[in-house]
């Protein structure tokens, strides 16, 4: 029995197991035009209806031609060829061209079927009709080909990808109007805590400023989720049943900040109790060994921890990627490398440490990280100065200066 299993500690490794294999998807299938797509994730695969580019082009301004014409031409023996037409993106020759003659190209526009090869424009003499010519091009210079970048039947974009500015123009190109896409989810957040107050609001004494509820929802705007702020709710246990109802009414999530430790006044685990269940509690990482995961009568629950690193640290790494496969969405492994620690790190083994660091290429080009001081829970400074985790296995335990350590930078939903 491991030291976490022995304190009733899940590891991480296993609640992210857990939530993924009782999850499932649960947005329907919308369809939308390809300019308000961004960000949403596709419901079907996207098969390619054309071939792009539809007709063999040219790649450059220049001239096009019988790669053969230029056989001798070398730096001593200049050819000539007659040009006899042009080609214009949208306007294409429609004429001959006989052996010993060319025609002005433009980039993008196309290459009779009779060429073979493209001369850029800067290789070449004009004087009137004639076009002097000193290099020989290779057949197919300067020619993309029907077909090249994607051919008719083939699988452009798989179910479950979530659409990038990437993913656009590749669709636009294919003459893509609508796609079918997964709808968005809808995520209630609210903040428990009699010391919380909303900004704008004087502090009295022994009064902090609701944080977390901003940080929770500034992530979420990146994730092409409806956030429902509930604000904040007192602690008390009737007040937290009723907001607890009102979101499981209008919301697929439901994410809370504080209540879920063990506190006289933590009620979000009571209130699960009554109205929902409890899939797990208190997990074996730093920060965020009190996060809740479990159900309501008609939405999924997450409960984070009340300290500010530590809610968005469990936010980011456990409920991210849960919302993730319940909006149809194809998981990707987090990005990770290893890095040589700068500093000695502090660390007692039994739980998965993800503190705060920043990493960089040293002068021999290798990685290095640094911590960014005081990792203490309610530090939220230490995240802002980073741009990644360090990652501590669960059972490592304090790490010296010049060990290698393993590194997870931010994704762009914390950049």
């Amino acid at each position: 029995m491991s030291c976490c299993n022995a304190k009733g500690l899940m590891p991480l490794s296993d609640a992210l197991e857990t939530m993924q294999n009782s999850l499932s998807k649960v947005c329907e299938k919308i369809t939308l035009p390809l300019s308000e797509a961004l960000g949403f994730t596709l419901a079907d695969n996207v098969i390619s209806s054309k071939n792009v580019p539809p007709f063999n082009n040219s790649a450059m301004d220049g001239y096009a031609l019988h790669a053969n014409d230029l056989a001798a031409a070398s730096e001593s023996n200049t050819i000539q060829l007659k040009l006899v037409g042009k080609s214009f993106a949208g306007s294409p020759f429609n004429g001959n061209v006989e052996a010993g003659s060319c025609i002005r190209i433009m980039t993008g526009a196309v290459v009779p079927d009779c060429l073979d090869c493209v001369v850029m424009q800067e290789q070449c003499l004009a004087d009137g009709e004639l076009i002097t010519f000193k290099h020989a091009p290779t057949v197919n210079n300067n020619v993309r080909f029907v077909g090249e970048d994607l051919k008719v039947g083939e699988q452009v974009l798989q179910q479950g990808h979530k659409l990038t500015p990437r993913d656009i123009p590749l669709l636009a190109s294919l003459g893509v109007a609508t796609v079918d896409v997964y709808r968005q989810l809808k995520v209630a957040v609210l903040s428990s805590g009699d010391e919380l107050r909303s900004l704008g609001e004087t502090l009295q004494q022994g009064e902090i400023y609701d944080s977390n509820r901003y940080s929770i929802m500034a992530l979420l705007s990146r994730l092409n989720v409806e956030v429902i702020d509930l604000g904040i709710i007192k602690d008390d246990y009737a007040l937290i049943k009723a907001a607890m109802l009102k979101a499981d009414q209008q919301a697929d999530v439901v994410i809370s900040s504080g209540g879920v430790s063990v506190g006289e006044a933590d009620f979000i685990k009571e209130v699960l109790n009554e109205i929902g269940e409890i899939g797990f509690w208190k997990l074996a990482i730093k920060p965020g060994k009190p996060f809740a995961f479990g159900r309501l009568p008609n939405s999924v629950f997450f409960g984070l921890p009340g300290n500010p690193v530590s809610a968005i640290v469990t936010l980011y790494q456990l409920a991210v990627p849960a919302m993730a496969k319940m909006s149809g969405e194809k998981l990707k492994p987090a990005l990770r490398f290893n890095a040589t620690c700068k500093e000695a790190l502090h660390k007692a083994p039994g739980r998965t440490d993800f503190q705060r660091g920043f990493y960089s290429l040293d002068e021999q080009g290798k990685w290095v990280v640094s911590t960014t001081g005081n990792q203490g829970s309610g530090v939220f400074s230490s995240m802002s100065r980073s741009n990644c985790f360090i990652v501590l296995e669960q059972d490592r335990g304090n790490v010296a200066a010049g060990e290698t350590v393993t590194v997870e930078p931010y994704s762009p939903l914390m950049d």
